[in-house]
């Protein structure tokens, strides 16, 4: 008889080696009961206490809403005859030139002040720590009162020699009004504060920037220009943001040297007719009308300087509800289809 050629044939044994068992093929080994994942239910979480919450929200917002239409007291014909008038958009201009003007030159002073606090010099660091000591510890109101009453302690200004002859000198009057009283101590005490915040993100940025730049021959003002600025900008802009916002609320403040800022102008209205809930209604809406674009404003700036740490940034609220709207469309257009979710890197921005 001939051996069999079959591939399948167990090897022949040598006597007395050790014989070790074949590992199982798992191609043709049967899927147990229970454990074929195509065969399990999928069950949904569910998120009892996370519903209600947001039932319990949405019952209160919506109790709001009721209230503010059918409450009589809210009186909508009147906000709607002062919300648009000549007087209040008068003081809503006069509020916006108060923030444009302290923010700009307060966040000029506040540079400086902060580079003086990092400076080599004991002089300027001193200087510059007493003036943030002393315009962070008085309320603002005090020192717009103080500015206000300039005159009484300088009657005239003047250009002289320091100690010695004055050579040319003006009323005090008339070179610091009532508006240049408000924007001086609007900026002097928006400037203490500006000082810290860009003091702060000139800290953030790593020293060993500037040494390898200093390394490379670059001069001092070139690295604070073209390095630790557009890198400091980062930390800077979302307090900064923050503070301009505040101080577009804070120049309320100067309704005490009878300036026609907004809220100063509906007192007065509201003082006329007694109409008190919806002239204050008024100024709200302004102010929320205002602080959303200065916020829209901050969020496309810090989009701008966030291009140097992320490859593509985050896409705004606009595009995000662009591309959930596309992706409801193709749900309701293929309802067999599994809705897949965008990648995280789309969502979020991908960073370096």
């Amino acid at each position: 008889m001939r051996p069999t050629t079959d591939s399948t044939a167990a090897p022949p044994v040598t006597p007395g080696a050790q014989v070790t068992p074949d590992p199982p093929d798992v191609r043709h080994t049967p899927v147990a009961a229970g454990t074929d994942p195509a065969a399990l239910t999928v069950v949904p979480a569910r998120h009892y206490a996370r519903w209600t919450a947001a039932v319990a929200v949405l019952v209160l917002v919506a109790q709001f809403a009721h209230g503010l239409a059918t409450n009589p007291v809210w009186e909508w014909r009147v906000f709607g005859a002062y919300v648009l008038s000549e007087t209040i958009v008068q003081a809503v201009w006069v509020t916006l030139q108060l923030t444009a003007y302290a923010t700009v030159l307060g966040f000029t002073l506040g540079t400086v002040l902060a580079f003086m606090r990092l400076s080599r010099s004991p002089v300027l660091r001193t200087v510059a720590w007493t003036y943030i000591w002393i315009f962070r510890s008085i309320p603002m109101i005090v020192q717009l009162v103080f500015w206000f009453n300039l005159s009484a302690l300088y009657d005239r200004l003047g250009l002289g020699i320091p100690f010695g002859p004055v050579f040319w000198s003006v009323d005090s009057n008339a070179v610091i009004g009532t508006m240049g009283a408000a924007v001086i101590g609007l900026t002097l005490h928006q400037a203490a504060y500006c000082a810290e915040i860009v003091r702060g993100g000139v800290l953030a940025v790593d020293h060993g920037q500037l040494q390898a730049a200093a390394a490379l021959g670059i001069p001092r003002l070139r690295q604070i220009r073209r390095i630790v600025l557009p890198q400091a900008m980062r930390a800077i802009l979302p307090t900064a943001g923050n503070e301009i916002i505040g101080l577009l609320k804070g120049t309320s403040v100067v309704y005490v040297m009878s300036i026609g800022e907004l809220f100063y102008q509906v007192q007065v209205v509201y003082g006329r007719n007694g109409r008190v809930i919806p002239l204050l209604l008024v100024a709200t809406a302004w102010y929320v009308l205002l602080t959303s674009l200065l916020s829209l404003a901050q969020y496309h700036v810090e989009r701008r300087y966030a291009r140097g740490a992320d490859r593509t940034p985050p896409p705004t609220p606009l595009r995000r509800l662009r591309r959930s709207l596309r992706a409801l469309r193709a749900a309701a257009d293929h309802p067999d289809r599994p809705v897949i979710p965008p990648r995280a890197p789309e969502l979020l921005g991908e960073s370096r």
